[in-house]
Parts: C-alpha cells; sequence; structure tokens
C-alpha cells in the first residue's frame, strides 16, 4: 500500500527551496540583483513553492499559463490547476528587470530577502477578467477580488529559487510540516488513505463529526489548518492550535489523527479554492479532501454547495485525490446526537445548526454558548482568548460580518 503520489505528470515532488549549505551563497548573489517587492499573499505563495506544495510549478505564472488556467483551469501543457500563482510589480519596479534577468524577491512588509527569481516574462493581465473567472465576482468587497485589484501593473513569470519560509518554522515548530515530513510521517504509521480537513477555525462539534466521518473511511485524519494571513475576526493561529490540539486530546482514538499547519494565505475563493485545497493535499500525502458547506467561501458569493458540484466539473484523471462531500451536519435533540440532513429524518426546529461564525460571535459579546454546540475544553481556550481581546480593545479584531455560516471549516 503507497501514498497517493504527488500532483503532475512527474508524480515526484518539486520542492524549490534551495539547500541550507547553499543560502549564504544565494543572499551574497541576490545582493547585487534587483529587488522585487511582494504582497503577503505573493510571499506566502512562494513559500508554497519552496517547501513543494505548488508541484509541480516551478514559479510564477506567464501569461500563457495565467489565460489557460483563468480559463480552463489547465497550465498550458495541460496539467490541472484552478488558480493563479503569479507576481505582480508596479511599471517602475518591472522595467528594472530585464527579461532574462534574476531579481532578488522579498517580504513588502518585512523587508526580507525570500528568494530569486529569473524572470523570463513581464506582461499585463486583465484583472478584472481573472477575478470573474476565478472568484466569479469583480466585487472589490470580496477580500480576494480586493487582493487581485489591489496589484500592480505587471505580471513577472519565471522559475524561483526559495531561500526562506520566513518565520513559520520558528512560529509553529510543532505542527509546521513540509508535503516531504506528512508524507513520511503517514508511511511511518502505516496509512495509504489520509483525509484531509481543512481548517481556518478552532474545530467546534460539527467539524468533528466531519473529521471523524472521514476517519471511518480512511487509515487517518489530516487536520490541516491554514497558517498565513486571515481577514479580520478569525482567530489567531497560535488560539487556534492549542483548542485543537485540546479536542483532538479529549475525543479522538489516539493515532488516528495529525494536526499540521500550511503557510497559505486565503483567497476565499469557493469552488476554485477547494480544488486548490486538493491539489496542495494530494501533493501532502492526503487521498480525501472534506469537502463540507461552503468550503473556502465567504459572504453569500457562493452557494452553499458549489465547492462539492465543482469537482464533478474537472475533467476524470485531472486528480487523484478524491473529494469526501458532506451534506449540512448539526445536533439534533430528535436523534440526541450529531447527524446531516442524509442522516436525520426530524423537522429543522429540533437541529441545532453549528456555525463558527456564530460562536465567535457570542464568544466577543460574552453570550451564553448553547449546549452541543462545542466542547467544553475548546470553549475553556476561546472564552479564554475572548476576554483578553476585551481587556485590550487595540488589539482585539472585530466580530465578522461575513455573512452566513458554515458548518464546515470556512465560516
Amino acid at each position: 500500500m503507497t501514498l497517493v503520489p504527488p500532483h503532475g505528470p512527474a508524480r515526484t515532488l518539486q520542492p524549490r527551496l534551495v539547500p541550507p549549505a547553499e543560502r549564504a551563497g544565494e543572499r551574497d548573489r541576490a545582493a547585487h540583483l534587483p529587488t522585487l517587492p511582494m504582497t503577503s499573499r505573493e510571499t506566502s505563495d512562494l513559500i508554497m513553492l519552496g517547501i513543494g506544495a505548488f508541484t509541480p510549478l516551478p514559479g510564477f505564472m506567464g501569461a500563457g499559463d495565467w489565460r489557460s488556467v483563468c480559463d480552463h483551469m489547465r497550465l498550458g501543457d495541460g496539467t490541472f490547476w484552478p488558480i493563479p500563482i503569479t507576481l505582480s510589480a508596479e511599471a517602475a519596479a518591472a522595467e528594472r528587470v530585464a527579461e532574462g534577468q534574476e531579481a532578488a524577491l522579498v517580504d513588502g512588509e518585512s523587508g526580507e530577502l525570500m528568494g530569486i527569481m529569473r524572470v523570463e516574462e513581464r506582461y499585463s493581465a486583465d484583472r478584472e477578467h481573472e477575478c470573474q473567472a476565478v472568484f466569479r465576482t469583480t466585487d472589490p468587497s470580496h477580500p480576494g477580488v480586493a487582493k487581485v485589484l489591489e496589484q500592480g501593473p505587471v505580471n513577472l513569470g519565471g522559475p524561483v529559487r526559495v531561500l526562506s519560509e520566513g518565520s513559520f518554522p520558528t512560529q509553529y515548530p510543532d505542527i509546521y510540516l513540509r508535503p516531504a515530513e506528512t508524507r513520511q510521517l503517514f508511511q511511518e504509521k502505516g496509512w495509504s488513505t489520509v483525509a484531509a480537513f481543512q481548517t481556518r477555525n478552532p474545530m467546534h462539534r460539527a467539524h468533528e463529526y466531519l473529521a471523524k466521518v472521514a476517519i471511518e473511511v480512511c487509515d487517518g485524519l489530516l487536520v490541516h489548518q491554514l497558517l498565513g494571513r486571515l481577514k479580520e475576526g478569525d482567530i489567531p493561529a497560535p488560539v487556534r492550535v492549542r483548542a485543537i490540539d485540546a479536542l483532538v486530546s479529549h475525543y479522538f482514538v489516539p493515532d488516528t489523527c495529525v494536526q499540521a499547519g500550511y503557510p497559505m494565505e486565503m483567497r476565499y475563493a469557493g469552488p476554485r479554492e477547494a480544488l486548490l485545497h486538493a491539489v496542495f493535499r494530494q501533493n501532502y500525502g492526503c487521498s480525501h479532501l472534506i469537502v463540507g458547506r461552503d468550503h473556502a467561501g465567504v459572504g453569500s458569493y457562493y452557494g452553499p454547495f458549489d465547492a462539492q458540484r465543482i469537482f464533478h466539473e474537472v475533467p476524470p484523471g485531472s486528480l487523484e485525490l478524491v473529494p469526501l462531500p458532506i451534506d449540512w451536519t448539526f445536533h439534533c435533540a430528535a436523534c440526541d446526537g450529531m447527524a446531516s440532513t442524509r442522516t436525520c429524518p426530524h423537522d429543522p426546529s429540533s437541529r441545532l445548526l453549528i456555525s463558527g461564525t456564530d460562536l465567535r460571535r457570542m464568544l466577543a459579546q460574552g453570550e451564553p454558548v448553547p449546549a452541543h454546540f462545542s466542547r467544553p475544553e475548546v470553549l475553556s481556550i476561546l472564552a479564554e482568548y475572548y476576554a483578553g481581546a476585551a481587556a485590550e480593545p487595540a488589539a482585539a479584531s472585530p466580530a465578522p460580518t461575513d455573512g452566513p455560516a458554515s458548518d464546515h471549516e470556512e465560516k
């Protein structure tokens, strides 16, 4: 029994991270190159390229791949890929780098040197076309659309050599795992089928139900949480890690679940982002992806099950990972337990629809949390966080206002 292969025709991981012994020399060389500042999203994408999570991409996309991904969800060579991975620049910065020349890539916020790119192509991308194709909207109120519309007018494409993973390895030493590391861990455990549970929030009872359904059909579960930047109102990653640890240690059978984190920044692209989650989870060694209600959505831009339906639109053979679509999940008083619309025959008035957004709102406003909403060990950690946030208003995030909530992870 073997793990699912990495994505792409080579079926091997293709990390772009420079070996540690070579980094000092590369940094010296980069000091003499023109610099290109990156946004937080571009920096996180570069790290994903570095660790092999975006296998088989060699770097940021050129015009042909950009257009093909927008319109057909395929790279120019036919490999399935659902969302453009691009680097933009202001015109003046782009002019400093001729095609065929290398440039130093720096984090636009910290100024840290992150990598080196050989610029093979400069091109102008149609931002509104990209937004309509990827996000199904050009509304600048959508956080992902806003990011794209704020990009510089010139895209630069070419292969990269990655020199840093930022603060992720030191900030999250226990859960920051690269694809090669999760694959090795799964093999050591004897797992060949692994379900990924995508989360940017602490897990409540509906999440727990979804995760345990997946464990029933797979050898193990990867609770894979986002460590990159979130939108306002989301719970910080360190708090989320503690809450998930508490849940797993008290309510999961030992050695059935691995908690890990990945450095990508959310795009909130709904169906298209669900497909991107599937691609890089396959690289991490997962054979299945739990896809619940409004996966990777925000507000009311997507239907509750659009992210499940889009997997039926992907041509056969595009992915080896298999989606695990799960219907609405909730606690039913009549069933006296967790259920879904496929398993519960009772009137909706008996159902407690569990929402991460509602939970955050109640905790932030000091409201009582209904029984069966979340485990007490999780609530204790979250209540402590919100009490501290209330005591320090300048550090607190506002309560979320992103519309109806998901009973999956994304809201």
